[in-house]
């Protein structure tokens, strides 16, 4: 199963995914630069084999709804996300608010 929906992040509207898989569930927060995700995010491959996309993303590991993704420290971060002041022990819904 997979739900989607709008979550209000300092006045603007980032999208929620949530998609539930067996014997696990993997959540992330979008904007139309950059994301949060569960621990299921390889954050070590988006730096080292796909660092010439410049992707901004970010990891918190141990949640398991959106709401807890959004309220966790960070675990990890990319380079690009470090550029924008996004690090880790940030909270995820502070980190969202730099991806706008």
């Amino acid at each position: 199963m997979m739900r989607m929906e709008p979550v209000e992040v300092g006045g603007r509207t980032a999208l929620a995914i949530e998609v539930k898989l067996p014997k696990t569930t993997l959540l992330a927060v979008t904007t139309d630069k950059g994301y949060i995700m569960c621990g299921a995010l390889d954050v070590a491959l988006l730096n080292e084999r796909l660092r010439d996309r410049s992707i901004i993303a970010a990891r918190a590991t141990g949640v398991r709804t959106i709401e807890e993704l959004l309220n966790a420290p960070l675990e990890s971060v990319t380079y690009k996300a470090e550029e924008m002041g996004i690090y880790p022990g940030m909270r995820g819904i502070d980190a969202v608010a730099l991806m706008f």
